[in-house]
């Protein structure tokens, strides 16, 4: 049997006219890509030739252009035509779309928790069983990204209403290399470890964290991080998801521990550049400039993977920063869970084609299509880890393959009110003096008030 080609030139001829086609690798031309897997599903799926669909997403610009690189190889491979299209406001237009009939085929959810609402109102298609069992089976802690998109239909009944793709990292603390080599320090593997390091740089006469939870009107969200990082790593996995359900109140003992033990590292003015008063008047964007200073301001930084976009121009990461992951207990079997984020894919019609395009997103060559080039974190066990552009998304990745537990931001999954609103205040006024207890009160009165 003769195999398809997916010529450069068939698929310019698809994105004729567009900036995305530079983007295109001409299939065979990277070892790294999985181009059988190509084959193996157009073969599986037949000519879908004639039948388009609409996916609607939150990815604008650079996003939005990888993002079509990917579906122009789906395109190819079956003759459909996907056509993506991006919003700012895609959080209230899907809304919007939905309840008056007309939305996408698909939706890209940033959100699993607005995802979870259009399924109790019957707007989103369960993905099927065997979906749900090909996660399972193939992400690295598999059972975490089935939960995410498992959500109560209306019917009531759970099913798998959204495919996670995209994956974001934030279970990571940054330093410069040379300022550790120079002082003498090793990068801890427990969070044990962690904590003895905070302390003995304290101890050298040095100052071990920056922190900065200024954001504008967002103010607070990178203290709620900390939190669910923490949370992940003083109790159970179901108990973070019991906490951001209100299953278990928010000012349960243990939520009230994490955040004590937040204010370990936050409320401690020697532990903090700046004091504790630099904590809330830094903004996030400026906190991690203490690691550049010379001497250095800071020694280590908690924050995601996003964050380098702030370094100092020219900074290259892996010799000038440098990132590990934020460690868990030594003792105990928490293993290593991770704190992310993510995009997920959700079904809103009957169109066979779109229900393909869930399928096509299991191959492992629509993940390292978007890999080889930048921006993207996979945790595909069967997506080949030498197809990212950089050795920084490598490690990245690995850290997602290597998670034993994976947990949404915690924050994005509560009502607005309290993830968007009381748990950001709240941690502000925690640093600047409230106990965690208040704090975990007021923030529970406010989610009791929205019943």
């Amino acid at each position: 049997m003769t195999k398809k080609l997916f010529t450069t030139a068939a698929i310019v001829a698809l994105l004729a006219g567009t900036a995305q086609a530079q983007l295109v690798i001409e299939k065979g031309s990277d070892d790294r890509i999985n181009w059988q897997s190509l084959e193996d599903f157009a073969a599986a799926h037949g000519d879908l030739s004639g039948q388009s669909f609409n996916i609607m997403g939150p990815w604008l610009g650079g996003d939005q252009e990888l993002f079509q690189s990917v579906i122009a190889y789906f395109n190819d491979a079956t003759g459909a035509q996907a056509n993506y299209s991006g919003s700012d406001s895609f959080e209230q237009q899907i809304v919007i779309d939905a309840e008056a009939g007309s939305p996408p085929d698909i939706a890209v959810f940033p959100q699993p928790g607005l995802a979870s609402d259009l399924a109790a109102r019957g707007h989103l298609r369960p993905l099927g069983d065997e979906t749900a069992a090909w996660l399972r089976e193939n992400y690295a802690a598999g059972a975490s990204w089935e939960a995410l998109g498992t959500y109560a239909g209306q019917d009531g009944a759970d099913a798998l209403f959204a495919f996670p793709y995209k994956a974001d990292v934030k279970s990571l603390v940054w330093f410069v290399p040379e300022n550790f080599e120079d002082a003498g320090y090793e990068v801890p593997t427990t969070y044990e470890e962690l904590r003895a390091l905070t302390e003995q740089m304290v101890a050298d006469g040095e100052t071990p964290w920056c922190i900065g939870l200024g954001s504008g009107g967002a103010t607070g969200w990178p203290a709620t991080d900390w939190v669910e990082d923490l949370m992940l790593r003083t109790a159970s996995p179901e108990d973070y998801d019991r906490w951001t359900t209100n299953q278990m109140p928010f000012n349960d003992p243990i939520v009230v521990n994490a955040i004590e033990e937040f204010g370990w590292f936050a409320k401690n003015p020697d532990f903090v550049a700046g004091g504790v008063g630099a904590v809330t008047a830094t903004d996030f964007r400026e906190s991690p400039n203490g690691l550049f200073a010379s001497p250095p301001a800071c020694y280590m930084h908690r924050q995601a993977s996003f964050i380098p976009t702030f370094f100092p121009e020219g900074t290259e990461i892996g010799q000038d920063a440098d990132f590990f992951y934020f460690p868990a207990p030594e003792a105990g079997d928490l293993g290593q869970p991770v704190l992310g984020g993510g995009t997920m894919f959700a079904v809103m019609s009957d169109n066979p084609a779109a229900m393909a395009f869930i399928e096509f997103l299991k191959t492992p060559a629509a993940h390292e299509i978007w890999m080889t080039q930048k921006g993207f974190l996979t945790p595909h066990t069967g997506a080949n880890a030498d197809a990212y552009g950089d050795d920084t998304l490598r490690r990245m990745g690995q850290i997602l393959l290597d998670a034993t537990v994976f947990r949404f931001d915690g924050s994005d999954l509560m009502p607005g009110a309290i993830g968007a609103g009381a748990f950001w205040t709240g941690m502000i006024d925690f640093v600047g003096g409230a106990s965690a207890q208040d704090v975990a009160d007021q923030i529970q009165q406010t989610w009791s008030s929205l019943n």
